[in-house]
């Protein structure tokens, strides 16, 4: 018989956390998140995210162990602004069991009737600075810090059970080439665009640099994917929050700002080196080994993610796209960086996917949120 439980005080939180270890401890492509890092975003006094969302975190029990995990969201902000009455679902990880799934999905969807909300969509996160899609393609692929790993059958699950496909994102692995193989047409149309718009970039030496521009990026962030189907607008006090959790992973030469002639912030890009082998070795716990590892990570490594990049609409298609990433080369060069692993992109970002087409790239990776109406 499988029971369903709605986790209400510590030793469940935990339980809660700690599933995905058990689950995934024979996958050698899953990357454990900290542990620390997952208790804190369901902490309702920590994470400022429930100013404006509400969430129940649900386990399945069959025999008296764990078999399965999910959490159901609502964000106020994009049912009251963006009249999107939609309920979320997330952290969705469950064995080989159809009923498990089932029964899950049910309870999460019990939680969306209480609120008159009328569609389920999911796995997703409370905000878009959260992880977002289930993997669908790319099983024999880490995961990065900021994205989750599921196995081929949860997908499977959400088909049977009657989840439609919503969005889909794609990733991509980059190779970096050398100074002088690098793509002459993007070096050269990344000067002609830079003297053209009298465009500026600022490179950063510390992290103590970065600070003043932080909230411009936010701003900027918001401007940029304002129109996508999956945005909700990040509010401040979210702002302040991701800004703590991130700033200790960020490696000040990776980032690059680009300000227009009167010093307006009109792109910027966000790259950090790769941490999914270093999580990978220190399995979701921080101590004196595990921030050795992070370290390295972040200084001595040959791989970065691209986390985020914002553009200014107005900048869009005049190629302030190629004079960052053509800045960002050379950073790269000097580094020995040699491969660039993009974050989740939705498929319609066309823009960026057709940039990528510069260099030497593989999509490795599609995810997804599926979707129901809630009757």
């Amino acid at each position: 018989m499988i029971k369903i439980i709605t986790v209400e005080n510590k030793k469940l939180e935990k339980e809660f956390v700690l599933f995905p270890f058990d689950l995934y401890k024979d996958c050698e492509y899953w990357v454990a998140p900290i542990i620390s890092e997952e208790l804190e975003a369901m902490d309702r006094s920590k994470n400022p995210v429930f100013k404006n969302a509400e969430a129940e975190f649900y386990l399945a029990y069959k025999d008296g162990k764990v078999v399965g995990r999910i959490a159901a969201i609502v964000n106020w902000v994009e049912i009251e602004e963006q009249k999107k009455n939609k309920l979320r679902f997330g952290w969705y990880d469950t064995i080989d069991d159809i009923e498990v799934s089932k029964k899950l999905l049910e309870k999460v969807v019990e939680f969306g009737k209480e609120r008159k909300l009328d569609f389920i969509d999911g796995p997703v996160g409370f905000s878009n600075m959260d992880k977002a899609g289930l993997l669908i393609h790319g099983y024999d692929e880490l995961n990065t810090m900021i994205t989750w790993y599921h196995f081929p059958y949860q997908k499977k699950h959400l088909i049977e059970l009657g989840f439609e496909k919503l969005a889909e994102w794609v990733e991509y692995k980059i190779k970096i080439f050398s100074e002088k193989d690098a793509p002459e047409k993007v070096k050269k149309f990344a000067k002609i665009i830079q003297k053209r718009y009298e465009l500026e970039v600022v490179n950063f030496k510390s992290t103590k640099q970065i600070i003043p521009y932080v909230d411009k990026m936010f701003e900027l962030l918001n401007l940029t994917y304002s129109n996508l189907q999956t945005y909700v607008t990040i509010k401040q006090y979210q702002i302040d929050f991701y800004k703590e959790k991130f700033i200790k992973y960020i490696h000040p030469d990776f980032i690059k700002c680009l300000l227009d002639k009167d010093g307006n912030l009109i792109a910027f890009l966000i790259t950090m080196p790769s941490f999914s082998r270093a999580l990978k070795k220190i399995n979701g716990k921080i101590g004196l080994l595990g921030y050795y590892h992070l370290f390295k990570a972040q200084y001595f490594n040959d791989r970065v993610s691209l986390y985020l990049i914002g553009v200014d609409p107005k900048y869009q298609n005049k190629g302030a796209t190629a004079v960052i990433f053509n800045e960002l080369q050379q950073t790269f060069n000097n580094r020995g960086i040699i491969e660039v692993e993009t974050n989740p992109e939705l498929v319609e970002n066309k823009a960026i996917q057709a940039f990528w087409k510069n260099y030497e790239s593989t999509l490795h990776k599609r995810r997804a949120t599926f979707t129901k109406k809630i009757k």
